[in-house]
């Protein structure tokens, strides 16, 4: 052996081959456990909780969703009783003349101020849909809102929605159902990443409540809350959405929300033509989209001035009611004189933005006026989707209906009042996937088309272009339909309807609502 060689520390083992070193390599990688993406580092799961602890995290989704049942079923019915008695009020204003009109236009804007009011002063995070606050929180982004939340979001709601703002039942359930899941979770003292868990849970046993549609409340928690797959997620959220439907039958009934008739499967010939209607409820979406965050734009830059009529216009309007009742003209100059002046005293007191109270107060006399004119028109809207379900609408008007609700869709969001979208865009799917339906009926005789096929997945399509979480869409319209015939035309229509706003770059509603909040949150100072 040369001085070298023993010089040479550590050289006593042979060195091994460049293939000894791979095979080695191979057998190390084969012993570590494979890991799922969902479970790398960064995933913001918290610590994995032992076997014990999953089972108390389970026990109490099944409690959360019994309570968030209770809650949203109770809301549902109540929204229900509203809509009731807001059109009996109605035919009875009528015999009133000029007075009922009155009556009733002053009522609903008195009824929607006040839910304004008390969500400025209560409970911000009350404010619109909620699941934009519900995702932020998930997020990290925004602090989970007080217990107050809950009653203000539930009378707020039934004031808004029942005075006949085109606003749905599901976001005020949605948040509800995620605030008591959050307070359930303090009461048993569990730390944030179950707090987090249970408060997805919470939110998709609203939305199953609200639509009784069980498996596209856990589908919503893992597509548009959570945005992937998370085991302790799914499993809360299977458990409180179960418990929370079996609730809300056990009260509300078990029929699906939607009467259809039976649908035949689409005809091969036909289904180049869901493609076609995919593409219309792309674009449909966009404008959906521009229209609602540009009325909350306008609606948010009002300015006292721009309220204030001049003495010409007042005194016109004074002269036509007094033309047709004497002493309602009275009063009508009594209650712009009262109005003048408030606006003076705020303009006085140097105020120039117009007080959310005072923006619901007009978007809600313009509902009433709507309400009192046709009835049918306000609301939720979910008559309106059950008659182009049922086949009884007349297709001359439902463009109109469609174009003064997408309107309405937007002037309502933007009375600042709790109320949700996925009603209203319900509503305008099915309309648009009915027109196009018909159409297509026309033109292609041979294909046997049923257009009530076609708007079925209209209403999936549009949902999928506006929120871009085609997979709760399809689920949500399948459950509350009763109805599986059109599953392929509703891959092929969303396909094309989140492509197209996609390529477009417009966002979806929830995240730019999402970003507004977080902005109007950063303005007022908060954290």
């Amino acid at each position: 052996m040369t001085d070298k060689a023993k010089a040479a520390p550590g050289n006593d083992a042979p060195k091994p081959s460049a293939a000894q070193e791979t095979k080695d390599a191979q057998e190390a990688a084969a012993a570590e456990p494979f890991v799922l993406p969902s479970a790398a580092p960064g995933a913001a799961q918290g610590p994995a909780p032992d076997d014990g602890g999953l089972l108390a995290l389970a026990a109490l989704a099944l409690l959360i969703g019994a309570l968030s049942g209770l809650v949203g079923v109770t809301f549902r019915l109540v929204l229900e009783r509203a809509d009731v008695f807001r059109t009996a009020v109605s035919k009875a204003a009528h015999a009133g003349g000029l007075s009922g009109f009155l009556f009733f236009t002053i009522a609903c804007a008195i009824a929607v101020s006040t839910a304004a009011w008390l969500v400025r002063r209560f409970s911000p995070f009350a404010s619109g849909s909620g699941i934009p606050h519900v995702e932020a929180v998930l997020n990290e982004e925004l602090p989970q809102a007080p217990f107050r939340l809950i009653p203000i979001k539930f009378a707020g709601g039934l004031l808004a929605i029942g005075s006949g703002l085109a606003l749905g039942r599901e976001g005020p359930s949605v948040q509800m159902g995620a605030s008591i899941a959050h307070l359930t979770g303090q009461m048993f003292r569990r730390n944030w990443p179950d707090c987090r868990v249970l408060f997805a849970a919470g939110a998709g046993a609203g939305l199953a409540t609200a639509f009784n549609a069980p498996i596209a409340g856990a589908v919503f928690v893992l597509e548009e809350l959570v945005r992937r797959f998370e085991p302790r997620i799914a499993i809360a959220a299977l458990g409180a959405s179960a418990t929370a439907i079996t609730i809300s039958r056990a009260i509300g009934g078990g029929k699906p929300d939607f009467s259809v008739e039976v649908l035949a499967s689409a005809s091969p010939l036909a289904h180049p033509l869901f493609f076609v209607l995919g593409a219309f409820a792309g674009f449909a979406a966009i404008l959906y989209n521009r229209l609602l965050l540009k009325t909350m734009a306008a609606a948010a830059g009002l300015t006292l001035a721009s309220l204030k009529p001049g003495a010409a216009s007042t005194g016109a309007v004074i002269g036509a009611i007094a033309w047709c009742d004497v002493a309602f003209g009275v009063g009508a100059a009594v209650v712009a004189l009262v109005y003048h002046r408030i606006l003076a005293r705020m303009m006085d007191d140097g105020a120039d933005a117009a007080p959310v109270e005072l923006r619901a107060w007009l978007i809600g006399a313009a509902v009433g006026i709507l309400g009192w004119s046709a009835p049918g028109l306000v609301g939720g809207g979910d008559a309106l989707t059950q008659k182009v379900l049922g086949g009884s609408e007349a297709l001359a008007i439902v463009p109109l209906i469609f174009a003064l609700r997408l309107v309405l869709g937007s002037v309502s969001y933007a009375a600042g009042t709790p109320g949700g979208l996925f009603a209203p865009l319900l509503v305008l799917g099915a309309q648009l996937g009915f027109v196009f339906g018909c159409v297509c009926k026309a033109a292609f005789p041979g294909l046997d088309i049923q257009p009530t096929g076609f708007a079925v997945v209209g209403m999936t399509a549009f949902f999928t272009g506006v929120v871009r979480a085609p997979l709760t869409g399809i689920v949500l319209v399948s459950e509350m339909t009763s109805s599986v015939a059109m599953l392929l035309p509703m891959l092929s229509a969303c396909f094309i309807a989140m492509v197209v706003p996609t390529r477009l770059n417009d966002a979806p509603i929830y995240d730019s609502l999402r970003e507004l909040t977080l902005r109007a949150r950063a303005d007022a100072g908060g954290d």
